[in-house]
């Protein structure tokens, strides 16, 4: 039973992490704010984050049962993504917290994204961690009737990534650097 939880698991925090992305996407396109660099970093740090859980799934459908070295391999490549992108969101909260500065972008719920990319990154330390510690218990097993979800869940997040690739690509087109606060898509001027 323990093992069919943390299948599903596995499975959420993935698509936790594209329903997080996709919610900046939305951000992005409804209200016309583009990502800075440092909001490009942290996506692609959640990106990271995800790969591990990604990892755990698909090597479970390959041997059909995961041990605890794969678990913790696939979760600790998940704390060093999120380890990577707290420190981005934390140096992109700390340049705007001088009094009246405004920050960058509109904010969602009252915080900035950044602020919530701090939240977010803590949550997959914090919940990579407690499967780690519990991970003996909570050995991944592929349930065969269950294929579909990890199909479906595998190729959302492909979509998810490749839609961020070609988002970089288009906010700074062809250049090395990009600006500050961009305003438009340099890969269409």
């Amino acid at each position: 039973m323990w093992s069919k939880i943390e299948y599903v698991l596995l499975h959420l925090y993935i698509l936790g992490i594209c329903t997080v992305l996709i919610g900046a996407f939305v951000v992005q396109l409804s209200w016309k704010e583009f990502p800075c660099p440092l909001c490009l970093l942290q996506r692609m740090s959640m990106i990271l984050a995800a790969i591990g859980p990604a990892y755990i799934i698909l090597s479970g459908r390959r041997h059909h049962h995961v041990g605890m070295s794969v678990l913790a391999a696939g979760f600790g490549m998940a704390i060093l993504a999120a380890v990577g992108g707290l420190s981005q969101a934390a140096r992109q909260d700390l340049l705007h917290i001088a009094p009246g500065d405004k920050g960058y972008g509109t904010p969602v719920f009252g915080w900035h994204l950044y602020t919530w990319s701090v939240v977010i990154f803590l949550v997959i330390i914090v919940i990579s961690g407690i499967t780690m510690l519990v991970g003996d218990k909570l050995v991944a097993e592929n349930d065969r009737k269950m294929r579909w979800f990890s199909h479906a869940t595998i190729w959302i997040f492909g979509v998810v990534i490749l839609a961020n690739a070609f988002n970089a690509l288009a906010i700074s087109g062809w250049h090395w650097f990009l600006p500050d606060n961009p305003d438009s898509y340099l890969l269409f001027q």
